[in-house]
């Protein structure tokens, strides 16, 4: 683990590759787990201001979900989540080629909201979590995306590097600079 300011980094951010491959894992990631997305209070409220704008994108079936459900819910564990569809697949999916993909993000793309998705989605394989004042960056592997890890090594493709935009997003450009500066240093060693 390194520490930069207040987080703590795991090696595996700099360490590992990784690179999302969509054709093979078809976006399982928005459609399989024990829970929805992850939410900050403050998403939560976004959410709850940008429903109707999203809605479109939607399926009905997601729509259906949000409107019983709500835009987010609690889960088993107490944390805020995206709703999901019967258990099953994030309530804000919707499917193209049989690839799932985010019905935010689309509306994000076409200029209808200003929020781009979820931010533990756009982190992701980044779980962040507190250690006391500390956030911890850990790295996530999840079976499912065993083709991105294979595709991000043939591309010498290390995690931090992969996620420099939503890194970047929640943490600042200085942060990731410091990213790369520790990334120099280990292969240095």
């Amino acid at each position: 683990m390194i520490q930069i300011g207040d987080t703590i980094v795991s090696l595996e951010l700099f360490e590992e590759h990784f690179i999302c491959h969509l054709d093979k894992c078809q976006g399982s990631c928005c459609v399989h787990g024990d829970s929805g997305a992850p939410l900050s209070d403050e998403e939560c409220l976004i959410l709850d201001e940008i429903y109707k704008d999203v809605k479109p994108f939607l399926t009905e079936k997601g729509k259906n979900a949000i409107d019983s459900l709500g835009t987010w819910v609690i889960d088993r564990d107490k944390d805020k989540v995206t709703p999901l569809i019967e258990g099953e697949e994030c309530a804000y999916t919707y499917f193209e080629n049989d690839i799932a993909f985010c019905g935010i993000e689309k509306a994000y793309e076409l200029g209808k909201v200003n929020f781009k998705k979820p931010l533990s989605c756009h982190l992701y394989p980044i779980r962040l979590s507190k250690i006391g004042d500390m956030t911890a960056l850990n790295y996530h592997q999840w079976g499912i995306c065993h083709p991105a890890r294979i595709l991000g090594k043939k591309n010498n493709m290390p995690v931090f590097r992969f996620l420099k935009d939503p890194i970047i997003r929640h943490f600042g450009q200085a942060y990731y600079d410091e990213l790369e500066k520790v990334f120099e240093e280990l292969g240095r060693r």
